[in-house]
C-alpha cells in the first residue's frame, strides 16, 4: 500500500498542490463537462467531415440487432431503411447463416426468431397480421415470409424484421383443401420481387407473381404425372436455379416445377426404409433428404444427398451417436424448420423437448438454446417453422 501511495504521488504535477477533494456533484458536473467537450472536439475534428456513404456502409455491414439499437441514436440513421442509396450498401452484404422464423404451441400468432449467430431468440411483433385465426410460415425467399392462414384461403408475405407486410390477392382457383407451397426470387436480389407457387394433391396450382400483383394459372399437369398427388405437407418445398422440388410418395420421389418454362417432372426415387418425419433440404444446389430412421427402439437422424446420376440417396451424415442415446425407446417425433443450408430440428417425445441445429456444408451439430418468452420462465414448444436470410431491405 505504501508503494502504491508513493507511486500516485509521483504522477501529480510538479510545483502544484494536491487539489483538494471535491463535493460528489460538482466532481460529477466537471466529468460531464468534460465529456461534452471532449464529444464536441470528436466531432468537430473527426466526424464533421467523414463520408456519408461510409456511414452506411458500416452500419449496413452491423449484425441485425445492432442495427436497430443503431436507428435511435438519431433521425437520420433511423431513416436508413427509406434511404435510396443504403440498400445499395445492404446489398453488398450477405448475412451468411440464415435465421428461423418459428410459431409456438401456445402462442400461434405470436413468432419467435432464432439468430443462430448470436444463439439467441427475438420475439417479433407483426401487427398486421390476423389474429383471430391461426397463420401459419410456409416458405421463405429473400428475406420475406410467405404466411397461410390455417384454412389455406390467404396467403399473407412479410418481413419479419422492418414489418413490411402484405396481403395477397384472393386466388382464382378456389381450392380449400390442404396445398404445398413454394417460394423464390424473380432475380438475384429482393428488390426484382418474387413468385409464389401453390399445388394441390388433384393437381391445381397457381403462380403469384409480385410484379404483375396477381395470380395466374399457367397451364395443367402433364398426363404422365400421377394423380392425386400425395403430397408430403411435412416437407417444405426447395428451389434449385429456377425450379420447384417438392416431396411425394405414392410412388414414392420429387414433384418438379421450371418456374421459366412452366414445365412439370415426375422423379420416382424409392426412400430409405423404416424413414419417418422426413423433408427435403437444400445447401449450394444439392437436394438434400433429413430424416428419423428408426431400427427396433434405436432412433437416430439421418442426412442424405441425392445423387444425379442415379437418382438414389446415398447418406452422407447422422447425429452423434451419444446424442442419439437419449431417444432410445421412446416414440420420438421430428419436425423440419427450415431448409436453406442450415436447419433446425425440433425432436419431441412426452419425455423430451430438444431444438438442434445442423450446418449441411459444414456437418456441424449444435444445441439450440430454450425458446422462453420475455417476462416468463416457461420453456415453448416449437410447432412449426421456416428459414430465412435476414434482409432490411426486402418489401413485401
Amino acid at each position: 500500500m505504501t508503494a502504491g501511495k508513493s507511486e500516485n504521488l509521483k504522477m501529480l504535477e510538479p510545483g502544484k498542490p494536491p487539489p483538494s477533494k471535491k463535493a460528489r456533484k460538482e466532481h460529477s458536473r466537471g466529468k460531464a463537462t468534460s465529456t461534452a467537450s471532449s464529444n464536441e472536439i470528436m466531432e468537430n475534428h473527426i466526424w464533421k467531415d467523414f463520408p456519408e456513404d461510409l456511414f452506411e456502409a458500416v452500419i449496413a455491414r452491423l449484425p441485425i440487432p445492432a442495427f436497430f439499437r443503431f436507428r435511435s441514436v438519431c433521425q437520420k440513421w433511423n431513416s436508413l431503411l427509406t434511404s435510396q442509396s443504403f440498400p445499395q450498401q445492404c446489398a453488398e452484404v450477405m448475412h451468411t447463416k440464415c435465421w428461423f422464423y418459428t410459431i409456438t404451441h401456445e402462442n400461434v400468432n405470436t413468432g419467435a426468431m432464432y439468430d443462430p449467430s448470436l444463439k439467441k431468440w427475438h420475439h417479433p411483433t407483426v401487427p398486421a397480421l390476423p389474429t383471430k385465426q391461426i397463420v401459419l410460415p410456409v416458405a421463405s425467399a429473400g428475406g420475406l415470409i410467405c404466411f397461410l392462414d390455417i384454412g389455406h384461403r390467404s396467403f399473407y408475405v412479410c418481413n419479419p424484421l422492418t414489418r413490411s407486410f402484405k396481403e395477397l390477392p384472393a386466388r382464382s382457383v378456389k381450392v380449400w383443401s390442404r396445398v404445398a407451397v413454394g417460394m423464390m426470387l424473380n432475380g438475384g436480389s429482393p428488390n426484382s420481387g418474387y413468385k409464389i407457387l401453390w399445388v394441390g394433391c388433384e393437381g391445381d396450382f397457381e403462380v403469384f407473381n409480385s410484379a404483375k400483383n396477381s395470380w395466374i394459372r399457367p397451364g395443367s399437369m402433364p398426363p404422365s404425372i400421377k394423380l392425386p398427388l400425395a403430397l408430403n405437407f411435412r416437407s417444405q418445398a426447395v428451389s434449385v436455379e429456377g425450379t420447384m422440388y417438392f416431396m411425394r410418395s405414392d410412388p414414392d420421389g420429387l414433384l418438379s416445377y421450371d418456374m421459366d418454362n412452366g414445365m412439370w417432372k415426375q422423379y420416382v426415387i424409392p426412400v430409405p426404409p423404416h424413414l419417418s418425419d422426413h423433408t427435403l433440404a437444400e445447401s449450394g444446389g444439392r437436394i438434400m433428404l433429413v430424416g428419423l430412421l428408426t431400427k427396433n427402439a434405436a432412433t437416430c437422424v439421418y442426412i442424405w444427398e441425392l445423387q444425379k446420376m442415379t437418382l438414389l440417396w446415398k447418406e452422407v451424415d447422422r447425429m452423434p451417436n451419444i446424442w442419439c442415446l437419449e431417444f432410445y425407446g421412446k416414440h420420438v417425433r421430428m419436425t423440419c424448420l427450415g431448409n436453406k443450408g442450415l436447419l433446425m430440428l425440433s425432436l419431441r417425445s412426452k419425455q423430451m423437448n430438444r431444438l438442434v441445429t445442423y450446418d449441411l456444408a459444414s456437418r456441424e451439430w449444435l444445441k439450440v438454446p430454450g425458446c422462453v418468452l420475455p417476462r416468463t420462465r416457461k420453456r415453448q414448444w416449437i410447432a412449426c417453422g421456416t428459414a430465412f436470410h435476414p434482409c432490411l431491405t426486402a418489401i413485401a
